[in-house]
């Protein structure tokens, strides 16, 4: 073997080696630990701010009975959720702080509706409002509404007699609903 062919074996070699070497090193692979916190949330209010004014109507003709106020629609619940790991889901329940007599206060929840996502709740059917609370929606996951009026569950709020010879004269009588979300 000649010097000339010695040298092209000897490149040769040197090339195979290289590209061999290319090879393995571009199939190395590595992993790296990744740490993720969600914590549990549970957020809940009522959009818009501000209170509720309901008034009956005197009547202009004797024998006719007081016209009862118009339910009112303005009202939304937002919520915020990240479930436990047990997944058990969410509901919301409405009660009030007192009872008027003669005058009974319910209340509906729609579907949601506007910009959240997940697993929103499901609506109860429309229920008379105790002081014992009662669910007005169940079923709440991993979800949010959006935030603000047009977001969530639109909440109808109506005033109707039960029993009219129990209905008394008041005047600006505060009745509070308090909402809680839970487990």
């Amino acid at each position: 073997m000649n010097a000339q062919n010695k040298d092209n074996m000897v490149k040769l070699i040197f090339l195979s080696a290289l590209l061999l070497s290319v090879q393995i090193f571009s199939q190395t692979t590595g992993s790296r630990t990744v740490t993720l916190t969600l914590p549990v949330v549970t957020l809940m209010d009522i959009e818009p701010a501000g209170t509720i004014a309901f008034n009956y109507t005197a009547p202009t003709e004797a024998g006719n009975a007081i016209t009862v106020p118009a339910s009112n629609t303005t009202k939304w619940i937002n919520y915020t959720s990240a479930i436990t790991a047990s997944g058990i889901a969410r509901r919301i329940t409405a009660s009030i702080n007192q009872i008027i007599p003669g005058t009974d206060i319910r209340i509906q929840a729609a579907a949601a509706s506007g910009s959240g996502g997940g697993t929103l709740g499901i609506p109860s059917a429309q229920v008379i409002l105790t002081t014992a609370a009662q669910t007005i929606i169940s079923g709440i996951g991993g979800a949010f509404t959006g935030n603000g009026a047009n977001n969530g569950h639109q909440l109808t709020i109506t005033l109707s007699n039960n029993t009219y010879a129990n209905i008394a004269a008041r005047t600006n009588t505060p009745i509070v609903i308090t909402y809680t979300i839970t487990e």
